[in-house]
C-alpha cells in the first residue's frame, strides 16, 4: 500500500482547468451565495461594489507574489515551505497550522450546512445523517487518486460557475427591462444605487465590509498548494493565476452589481439567500429549489478543496520533519492517506463542537480561521520579497525567472500593508474583534510549540551523541 520514503512522490496530474476550478471551488461558496445580502445591507449597493473591487486588487497583488514563488519552486505545501525558507522555520510552522485549521474548521461548518440544506427536501431525516454521508463522499474523493479528485472538483465547481453566469445574464436582462419584474412596472436598472445614497451607513461601514470581502476571496491561494501536483508548472501556474483572477473579478463583482441593482436594501440581510429573492422577483420558477441545489454543490466543492488543502499542509509539515513522519507517507496513487484521515478527524471535531458548543469552542475556531487567511497572505507577500532579494544577492539575474512579480518591491510591500490593515481594522469591529483575541494567542502558541519541540529534539540528539559508545 505504502511506498518507501525514498521513492515517494506526488503525481503531477493536474492541468490548468483543474487548477482554475480548484481555486474557484475554494473561493465561491456560502459567503457569496448566502452572506452577500448582509454585506449590501451594511455598506450599501455602491459601497459593496467598491469594497469587492478593492478586495480583488488585494487578491491580485498576493497572487502575483505567489506566482513567482510557485513557478520557481513548485512544491506541495507551497507557501508554508516558502515562509520556512525565506522568513523563518517558526513562521513556516505557524502558517501551516493556521492554514490547516482554516480549512479543517470549514469542513465542520460545510458538512453541517449541507445537512441543513437537505432538510428542505427530506425534513424527516436528521441533519447528522446527511452530514455523515457528505463527509464520507468527500473523504472517498480525496483518497483515490489526485486526478480523480481534480476531476470531481472540476465538475463540482463547474455547476456553481455555470449558475453564477446564468444568474448574471438573467439579472442583466431584468435590469435593462428585457425580462419583466413580477412586482414592478419598469426595470429598476441602477435606481437602487442612489435610492439610499452612495454610502447609507457611512464610509466606515465600507472598511468593515472590506474585511469580510478579504475573507470571501480566500481560496485563490490553493493554486500554490497544488503546485507540487501540477503538470508543467512553469506554464500551468501562471495561466491558472491569470484565468482565476479575471474570472473571480467577473463572477464576484458582476454578481454583486446584479444583486445591488435588483435587491432592495430593505430586503437585504434576511436569512434567505439574496439569489433566491432576486430570482423570485424576476419570476424564475422553482428559484428556491434551484439555488438550494447550487449552494449544496458549492458547499461540497469547498469541502472537497478544503480537505485537499489541509491534508497537503500536514504532509508538508511532516516532510520538513516538524511533525510525525507518518503524515508524509503516500499511497501508490500519491495520496497522503494519514494526513487526509487526520484532517477529516479534525473536521469531525469541528462538526461536533458546532453542535454541542456553537457559542464557545466553535466560534473561537471560526474566528481564528478567519484571521488565519489574511496572515497567510501576508506570509506569501513577505516570502516573495525576501526570496527576490536573496535571489539577486546570490548573483542570479531576474531575467532568468520564468515568472516574475512585476513592480518589485512595490507589489509585495503593498499587498502586505493592505493585508495588515485588514487585521488592524478587525480591532474596531466588535463582531470580528474576537478573531484577534483568539488568533494572536494561537499564533504565539504555535511559535512557542515549534521552538520548544525543536529544543527538545536538539537535546535528545545531543544526549544520544554524547552517550554513544566509542
Amino acid at each position: 500500500m505504502m511506498e518507501k520514503k525514498s521513492k515517494q512522490k506526488f503525481q503531477r496530474k493536474m492541468q490548468t482547468r483543474h487548477l482554475v476550478m480548484l481555486s474557484l471551488g475554494g473561493v465561491i461558496g456560502t459567503g457569496l451565495f448566502l452572506s452577500s445580502g448582509y454585506t449590501i445591507q451594511q455598506a450599501g449597493p455602491f459601497g459593496t461594489i467598491l469594497s469587492y473591487l478593492i478586495g480583488a486588487l488585494v487578491v491580485y497583488l498576493v497572487m502575483l507574489c505567489l506566482g513567482e514563488l510557485s513557478v520557481h519552486m513548485p512544491e506541495t505545501g507551497a507557501f508554508h515551505s516558502y515562509a520556512t525558507k525565506y522568513i523563518g522555520p517558526g513562521t513556516g510552522y505557524t502558517v501551516a497550522w493556521l492554514y490547516w485549521l482554516t480549512w479543517t474548521v470549514a469542513l465542520g461548518s460545510e458538512f453541517t450546512a449541507a445537512g441543513l440544506l437537505m432538510q428542505r427536501w427530506f425534513p424527516s431525516i436528521n441533519v447528522w445523517v446527511w452530514s455523515l454521508l457528505f463527509a464520507i463522499l468527500v473523504f472517498v474523493l480525496n483518497i483515490l487518486t489526485v486526478k480523480f479528485f481534480a476531476e470531481s472538483e472540476f465538475w463540482f465547481a463547474s455547476i456553481k460557475v455555470i449558475a453564477i453566469v446564468l444568474f448574471i445574464v438573467v439579472g442583466v436582462a431584468a435590469m435593462v427591462g428585457f425580462l419583466p419584474m413580477t412586482h414592478s412596472q419598469s426595470a429598476p436598472f441602477f435606481s437602487n444605487f442612489t435610492s439610499a445614497g452612495l454610502f447609507p451607513n457611512g464610509a466606515f461601514a465600507i472598511v468593515m465590509t472590506m474585511l469580510a470581502v478579504n475573507f470571501a476571496f480566500s481560496g485563490t491561494e490553493l493554486i500554490g498548494i497544488a503546485a507540487g501536483e501540477t503538470a508543467n508548472p512553469e506554464k500551468t501556474i501562471p495561466k491558472a493565476i491569470r484565468t482565476t483572477l479575471w474570472r473571480l473579478i467577473i463572477f464576484f463583482v458582476g454578481t454583486i452589481v446584479v444583486l445591488s441593482a435588483l435587491l432592495p436594501t430593505s430586503d437585504a440581510g434576511v436569512l434567505e439567500s439574496p439569489f433566491v429573492t432576486v430570482l423570485e422577483q424576476i419570476g424564475v420558477p422553482y428559484a428556491a429549489d434551484i439555488m438550494n441545489f447550487v449552494i449544496l454543490t458549492a458547499i461540497l466543492s469547498a469541502a472537497n478543496s478544503g480537505l485537499y488543502a489541509s491534508s497537503r499542509m500536514l504532509w508538508s509539515l511532516a516532510d520538513k520533519n516538524t511533525i510525525s513522519p507518518i503524515f508524509a507517507k503516500l499511497t501508490k496513487q500519491g495520496v497522503p492517506i494519514y494526513a487526509v484521515i487526520f484532517s477529516m478527524c479534525g473536521g469531525g471535531l469541528a462538526l461536533f463542537s458546532s453542535i454541542i458548543a456553537p457559542d464557545t469552542v466553535y466560534i473561537v475556531l471560526v474566528s481564528i480561521s478567519g484571521l488565519a487567511v489574511v496572515v497567510v497572505w501576508m506570509s506569501i507577500s513577505a516570502s516573495q520579497f525576501f526570496f527576490r532579494r536573496q535571489y539577486i544577492k546570490e548573483g542570479n539575474s531576474v531575467k532568468d525567472l520564468v515568472y516574475r512579480t512585476p513592480f518589485y518591491p512595490l507589489v509585495p510591500i503593498a499587498s502586505f500593508i493592505l493585508c495588515l490593515a485588514s487585521c488592524i481594522g478587525i480591532a474596531f469591529d466588535p463582531t470580528q474583534r474576537i478573531a484577534l483575541y483568539c488568533g494572536i494567542p494561537f499564533i504565539l502558541f504555535c511559535y512557542a510549540s515549534y521552538y520548544v519541540t525543536q529544543s527538545l529534539k536538539k537535546r535528545g540528539a545531543d544526549y544520544v551523541q554524547q552517550n554513544q559508545p566509542y
